[in-house]
Formats: structure tokens, sequence, C-alpha cells
């Protein structure tokens, strides 16, 4: 899964450029040009999602982008923790059972997936691997 999420960017009757997200409708930021809104789109998604995340909401998968649509990569700082989110859900496990299959605490799964909390990479890529996928980061 690419996680990216396509973005509407129009500019409003002040001439800034106003971000929207059709996957996360009540969530929107603007920017003075198109390279501060995207700055700013790209922290409001993790917004979003983070907040999605911490009141156990259904975080939706990204829809496809339509003509005009710019896509916005999930920050850094929540993607990991967004992937074994989404592999949990869709393998329908516990914080627990993937506890127990690393040999850990469940807080040590909780923290994991808290995104306010500055967790380890390498441990959720372990978490992944022990689920069956691999986090990939590429640049394009």
């Amino acid at each position: 899964m690419e996680f990216s999420y396509p973005a509407n960017f129009t500019r409003d009757e002040d001439g800034r450029v106003v971000v929207t997200f059709p996957d996360f409708p009540q969530y929107a930021t603007d920017g003075k040009d198109e390279a501060e809104a995207m700055q700013e789109a790209i922290d409001c998604l993790g917004s979003a999602i983070a907040h999605a995340m911490a009141e156990k909401e259904e975080i939706p998968a990204p829809s496809s982008p339509h003509t005009g649509q710019e896509s916005v990569p999930v920050p850094i700082w929540i993607g990991p923790k967004l992937a074994l989110h989404l592999r949990m859900k869709q393998m329908g496990v516990s914080n627990s059972e993937v506890a127990r299959r690393l040999g850990v605490r469940e807080t040590i799964i909780r923290r994991m997936l808290d995104p306010d909390h500055a967790g380890r990479p390498e441990k959720i890529q372990a978490a992944l691997r022990e689920l069956g996928q691999t986090l990939v980061m590429t640049a394009s």
C-alpha cells in the first residue's frame, strides 16, 4: 500500500491555496503558495490520521486520485504506525496477539501504535515482519 492521499488544491478569493481531502472531509488547510500549501497539507494529513488512530476511528484507505488532484504523502513520523495499524486490522489481530508473537508486553505494542509516542521504527518493522509485511520507503 502506498501511503499518500489525494487532495484538492484551489485558490480562494484572497489568493491563498486551500487544500481539502476527499478521504478526510472534515480537514482542510492552506498556504500562501503551492509549496507552503503542500507542507501544510502533509502536516494536516498527519494530524488527521493521528487523531483517527488515537480515537480508534476508522482510517480510510486512500482513494484513487481524480484529474486535478495532487497526491499528499503521509508524514514519515506516522507512516510506520499507520502501516502496523492497518495490517493488524486487516489480519484481525489484537495488540495482545502481536505482543505474544514478538515476546513483549502488550504495552509495547500500544506505544508503537500511539501517535503521541516517539517509537522506534525498527520495532514497528519487526512487528510488521511478524505479520508478513515489510515496510519499504521510497523517494520519487
